[in-house]
């Protein structure tokens, strides 16, 4: 009954995304979905005159229907309303003064600093209209702008472009950057603007306490370790968008490790494990409570990033199930999550990569681990090592269609340095936090923790550095089409499909054997 309401659950978030991406790619009218639905309405009408086996089917039929049809409508909704969030395109190419309040941390890059501005202000001769939309700006490092500062800024406005990244020029694959920015809502951009102060904390007063605690906490890191070094433990421990520098960064990409660089779902999981131990002494309620509030402090810390929201919403759902004391099924969770999140916002379905290559990796992590797991008995359990094998062997197959789709390459020595790196990771985001944290009281406390945290990062660096440095560190298919992927994707469903049928009947098998044995048992007795 429960693997019938799980695939039922399944079915409607897929179509539910599917009808995202249709709507996507044809628009032929809002009354196409509600048609859909009529049909939905008819095929009900069958189904309550019909019984049996063929009852079961059409019900499940009419259900994917109806979430397709509400992908539709949601997409359809969602395009309606980014047409409304653009008031400036009439000014386009032109020096315009506007003003607002910086609404996310800014991410500092190699050569600048990008900030995204809510507006509500635009100055036209002297005089003032009410806008609402965000903006782009591409500024200098400095004078430092924070989150809840208003500004007034003065600079051509544009708009975004595509454009084709290194790796994808060669395939002649485009990034739509116009999409990727439209989900947050972004519709303009505008370059090394003149920017006027005109006062601090305008944001969410929550937000800017959190982003002021890890401003300090980085600031203690940066005291104790130099670059880049402190660069990669701020972005383990409190996901900083700080600058590791072009060529480090690329190092791993190609040794597949940049999951650890921008804040992932294993960081996440690692924090809330270290947080559920932290509260253990709490009743279970209490704790549950208390491990709810961390998480979304911490989601929100992080800048809410599609990764991060994903995982704190898995971890969110895990902390409620135990403490209810129910099954915890966290394939059903991680399709809860993403629904809701899609829900939220559909654009990530289509045209947000962290969201996409988050939603793979743990799909591959539940699906493919514990059968690569159950056969990898000849690697020890120390230290994690046959999790960590198999984790990565799980994850790397089910990306890997993705990013020769999206990159045009594949890291080929991913899972050997996964295996040598990620063991080290809880203790070094452990060492690092309370690096950061002894920073608060003393500098040369900080010191004392920051001295194995180094050689853990060094370590780490290092390893990074030696593989990338290998001519086949990396597989390169340019390409490779977007049909191409989706037939292996459809391939691996099959084959999954295979291993769960053959799964159902072991089990029947050892069932059938042990009423047998235990009838042989009767006999004798």
């Amino acid at each position: 009954m429960n693997s019938m309401k799980n695939f039922t659950l399944y079915c409607f978030v897929v179509s539910f995304a599917f009808g995202i991406v249709f709507r996507f790619f044809i628009d032929i009218g809002i009354l196409f979905p509600f048609f859909l639905i009529v049909i939905v309405v008819l095929l009900s009408f069958l189904a309550w005159q019909k019984s049996g086996v063929f009852l079961s089917q059409l019900l499940l039929f009419i259900f994917a229907i109806f979430a397709f049809s509400f992908g539709v409508i949601r997409l359809d909704f969602a395009e309606r309303a980014t047409h409304l969030a653009q008031p400036l395109h009439s000014f386009l190419n032109t020096t315009i003064s506007l003003e607002g309040v910086i609404v996310h941390e800014p991410d500092e890059r190699e050569n600048s600093v990008k900030i995204v501005i809510a507006l509500d202000k635009l100055f036209l001769n002297n005089e003032s209209a009410d806008i609402q939309t965000k903006i782009l700006a591409t500024t200098d490092f400095y004078p430092r702008w924070n989150y809840g500062d208003r500004i007034a800024l003065t600079g051509i406005l544009h708009a975004p472009k595509n454009f084709s990244s290194n790796q994808t020029a060669v395939g002649g694959k485009e990034f739509n950057y116009i999409k990727y920015l439209a989900k947050d809502g972004i519709h303009y951009q505008i370059f090394k603007p003149k920017i006027n102060l005109i006062r601090h904390n305008d944001g969410n007063w929550i937000k800017s306490k959190l982003f002021l605690w890890k401003k300090q906490f980085l600031e203690n890191i940066s005291r104790v370790l130099h670059e880049p070094y402190s660069a990669l433990l701020g972005g383990l421990t409190v996901g900083a968008k700080q600058s590791l520098g072009k060529e480090l960064l690329d190092d791993f990409r190609a040794t597949g490790l940049i999951h650890i660089v921008v804040l992932s779902g294993y960081n996440v999981t690692i924090i809330v494990i270290i947080l559920m131990r932290l509260f253990s002494f709490l009743p279970k309620r209490v704790m549950a409570i208390v491990g709810i509030i961390s998480v979304g402090l911490f989601v929100m810390m992080t800048g809410a990033g599609a990764t991060i929201v994903r995982a704190g919403i898995m971890a969110i759902l895990i902390i409620i199930g135990r403490a209810l004391g129910r099954e915890i099924n966290i394939l059903r969770l991680l399709f809860i999550a993403g629904f809701l999140m899609i829900l939220h916002n559909p654009y990530i379905v289509m045209f947000d990569p962290s969201f996409q290559l988050s939603f793979l990796a743990m799909l591959g992590l539940v699906l493919l681990s514990p059968f690569f797991e159950a056969r990898l008995k000849f690697i020890p359990k120390s230290f994690g090592f046959r999790e960590i094998v198999a984790a990565t062997i799980a994850t790397q197959i089910f990306v890997f269609p993705f990013l020769l789709y999206m990159i045009g390459e594949v890291s080929i020595v991913a899972l050997i340095v996964n295996l040598l790196v990620l063991v080290f990771i809880p203790a070094t985001m452990l060492l690092g936090f309370f690096t950061g944290m002894l920073g608060f009281a003393s500098t040369t406390l900080s010191l004392i923790v920051a001295l194995p945290t180094f050689i853990l990062l060094y370590y780490e660096i290092t390893i990074v550095k030696l593989f990338a440095r290998f001519p086949f560190a990396t597989l390169s298919v340019p390409q490779f089409s977007f049909c191409l992927m989706l037939s292996v994707y459809i391939l691996y469903g099959v084959i999954l499909y295979y291993l769960y049928k053959r799964s159902i009947m072991q089990k029947s098998r050892m069932n059938t054997l042990i009423i047998t044995n235990n009838k042989k048992h009767q006999i004798k007795i």
